[in-house]
């Protein structure tokens, strides 16, 4: 089956028009919630989070509604990273994450991305079953009413939640005392946590890119104009810099000078890091076909070896999955551990 509303990455486009409507948004909360009643044995719990655009509004409202009116239970985290969400639907024992972003796009887009329970983004097989719902009458006929309608409540310590959890992924016998570091947040959903999480580690922080306004989401700043960051990092001396996209699923890395360094080779330093530590996985890193040679022959020198898959996020993670591997991603700035 050919999809007719998600691509690799979700709903995307004009916010307000086309396919990215809140009536859309409405039954995509009806049909995930009424999806997920069929393996609950609960009311369904769905995190919806979002990046700073000002059509977020109308999308989180549409989509909590549509949510409650399949009588789920909605978790509303305002503002947060795209991870964020995937880690928040697990340790919340969530049924599904929504994020509200367009991404790297500019603010008059918008779109949904769904994961799963487990954390992951939907297969391609859920996504088609979730259109099938949405264009059917089904969802009209089974809606629940009285007591049995949802309710939606705010995660006011979601920021908090996910700032510890990124924190205590790094080495606890290590600090990032000294180290100055320029974190561009793209004036999008990382600009609270981003600066938070490397100052609590105890780097000296300049933070640009943390003023949103609804309209200004990866406006000459972030991963799309790494210039920006650029500058700051000479400006300040900094040893690097950070500069993540509207929705914080990726991140290109600048150094001392102020210079790009190329998302292969991030994973190159990445991967050859953790083949050094016993950690990858079947000593294999997982790649696009983007990726170039040279990541190849990186591995190989390293005496690991890269596995390709198609361009997307989603499935550089399905492949990690399906082989059980521990390291993946894209030359545009997603890593996957």
């Amino acid at each position: 089956m050919s999809r007719k509303y998600f691509g690799t990455d979700g709903i995307r486009g004009l916010a307000n028009a086309g396919a990215m409507t809140p009536e859309m948004a409405f039954r995509i909360g009806l049909a995930v919630t009424y999806q997920a009643k069929q393996t609950a044995s609960h009311a369904p719990r769905v995190v919806i989070g979002k990046d700073t655009r000002l059509s977020g509004y109308l999308f989180e409202t549409a989509l909590a509604s549509g949510v409650c009116a399949m009588g789920g239970r909605v978790l509303l985290s305002g503002p947060l990273p795209t991870p964020a969400i995937a880690h928040l639907t697990t340790s919340m024992r969530a049924d599904v994450g929504v994020v509200i972003s367009a991404s790297h796009n500019a603010y008059q887009d918008n779109g949904i991305k769904l994961f799963g329970a487990d954390g992951f983004k939907l297969p391609d097989v859920s996504e088609e079953a979730l259109e099938a719902l949405i264009d059917g009458d089904e969802l009209d006929e089974k809606r629940p009413t009285g007591t049995r309608i949802g309710r939606a409540e705010r995660l006011d310590d979601a920021p908090g939640r996910y700032v510890a959890f990124v924190k205590a992924t790094f080495p606890s016998d290590r600090t990032l005392d000294g180290v100055k570091i320029v974190v561009d947040a793209a004036h999008g959903a990382a600009y609270r946590t981003a600066p938070l999480v490397f100052s609590e580690l105890g780097a000296d922080v300049h933070a640009i890119g943390v003023k949103p306004d609804g309209k200004n989401i990866n406006k000459r700043v972030g991963a799309l104009h790494p210039e920006a960051c650029a500058r700051e990092v000479k400006k300040r001396k900094a040893h690097m810099g950070l500069a993540l996209d509207g929705d914080a699923d990726r991140v290109i890395v600048l150094d001392e000078k102020g210079q790009v360094i190329d998302g292969d080779v991030v994973m190159a330093l990445c991967a050859t890091h953790m083949l050094r530590a016993r950690k990858l996985r079947k000593k294999t890193l997982v790649a696009t076909v983007m990726s170039n040679l040279g990541l190849e022959h990186a591995m190989q020198r390293a005496g690991g070896k890269l596995r390709r898959c198609a361009v997307g996020d989603r499935y550089v993670v399905e492949t990690l999955k399906k082989h059980g591997l521990s390291f993946g991603g894209e030359q545009s700035g997603h890593l996957i551990f």
